[in-house]
């Protein structure tokens, strides 16, 4: 048995430069951290006492015989693609819903890919884990995603990821001191909107023409690099806030499903009670809302949107990983060792040793 554990991310900038739309032809770049809510993923080889060869448990439960028969996309492709001839039982657990704009699907495809190569007794590299769910995601599933969740998600860390032209993608953790993050931490909010969408259905209404915005891409793309410089210098980090707030103005832009009435009150009243900037932390149309204000701020804002879920968090610096490994039971070589000891008894207490 494996069971995985897998971060959720936030985005803080450049979000939209990495989808290969874009960077391959313009090249991208985010600024973006895991955090301490996880995917877990539980998986381990089904044994040869039912008639069903799948049994997937996430929202719905699945007992199916075929791979065909798997209803749950990312589940169904995964094993598709690591090929594996025996029955699996899988269950998924996660700190936070799905659809809410922290990269959850993202953080199951590379969970569950991380423990079907653990099952099979083979390691991957963060790179290869992060590069192989970019694949399964994009080109097996066809969905309309980027390629920072599946980074953030196997390599974990707070980072700069840029997108190259030619596919490559760098990853280069943001060296601040434990000072610094825990003051940046310690202005960051995120709150629960309960607004569920599908993120492909909105990054849809704007990457389709995605070179219709190049304006406003270049402009979210620009933001990294401010928002490093300022993090490594000893600027008033509420400058961090206020570009947050200018990045979210650039990215409501794209597309009106970006937003929406209820969102725009959210922030408004948000930004009312002392927040200086914020941002839907995915593709956009409801899920988390992250907000950067003053720590003397924040017992104003839980009271302003005490109708939300808040949900605390740190960043964390590990990525994907088995946190619990056992080896299966091989059925087939349990019944040969059974035979070998039978065998070996026999020949113990047998007059003639044969």
């Amino acid at each position: 048995m494996i069971v995985t554990r897998t971060p959720f991310r936030i985005s803080f900038f450049g979000g939209g430069t990495d989808y290969p739309s874009w960077y391959r032809e313009h090249g991208g770049a985010v600024l973006a951290t895991s955090i301490d809510k996880y995917c877990y993923l539980t998986c381990r080889y089904l044994p040869p006492f039912f008639e069903h060869k799948y049994r997937i448990v996430y929202s719905y439960i699945e007992r199916v015989a075929s791979l065909e028969e798997i209803k749950h996309p990312a589940a169904r492709e995964v094993l598709r693609y690591m090929n594996i001839p025996r029955g699996i039982e899988l269950h998924h657990d996660g700190d936070l819903p799905a659809r809410s704009g922290m990269g959850s699907s993202s953080s199951f495809t590379v969970g569950l890919l991380h423990a079907l190569y653990a099952l099979k007794g083979q390691m991957l590299s963060k790179h290869q884990l992060a590069m192989e769910s970019i694949h399964i995601e994009q080109e097996i599933l066809k969905e309309t995603v980027g390629s920072q969740d599946q980074v953030l998600a196997a390599y974990g860390g707070f980072n700069h990821i840029t997108f190259q032209t030619n596919g490559e993608i760098a990853v280069r953790p943001v060296t601040l001191t434990r000072e610094r993050i825990e003051e940046l931490e310690s202005h960051l909010m995120l709150f629960y909107t309960g607004i569920k969408r599908t993120a492909a259905n909105i990054a849809q209404t704007y990457v389709a023409d995605i070179g219709q915005h190049k304006r406003q891409l270049e402009i979210m793309g620009d933001h990294v690099n401010e928002a490093i410089a300022i993090l490594n210098s000893r600027r008033d980090l509420r400058e961090f806030g206020l570009l947050l707030h200018e990045a979210w103005q650039a990215k409501r832009s794209l597309s009106s499903a970006v937003t929406s009435a209820e969102v725009d009150d959210i922030y408004e009243t948000a930004r009312a009670a002392g927040a200086l900037g914020g941002k839907l932390t995915g593709a956009g149309g409801g899920g988390f809302m992250l907000l950067f204000a003053p720590p003397e701020r924040h017992e104003a804002l839980r009271a302003k949107l005490n109708k939300l879920i808040h949900v605390p968090f740190r960043f964390e610096f590990n990525g994907s990983q088995i946190i619990f490994f056992d080896h299966e039971i091989d059925y087939a070589d349990a019944e040969r060792a059974r035979d070998r000891q039978a065998i070996s008894a026999f020949r113990e207490f047998s007059p003639t040793g044969e």
